[in-house]
């Protein structure tokens, strides 16, 4: 039988990369500061506080000329 499945891939992230979150309590803009084996640390543009979490993000889209942080 056939049915329709989502697929989701783990979003690779790169030190530098800005990128904004849609959803979930870490959602908003954020710059990717630091990539460990298991972990990835995050500054936000506003507050620059850091944090350091487990990898989470699934790639969906990448967009151009995006203004960054939102709302600037």
């Amino acid at each position: 039988m056939k049915y329709d499945v989502t697929v989701f891939t783990p979003c690779s992230f790169k030190t530098g990369q800005k990128i904004r979150i849609e959803g979930g309590r870490r959602k908003g803009d954020w710059e990717v500061v630091a990539v460990g084996e298991h972990m990835v640390t995050l500054r936000c543009p506003v507050s620059k506080k850091e944090y350091e979490w487990p990898f989470f993000c699934y790639f969906t889209e990448e967009k151009k000329e995006e203004e960054w942080p939102q709302g600037s």
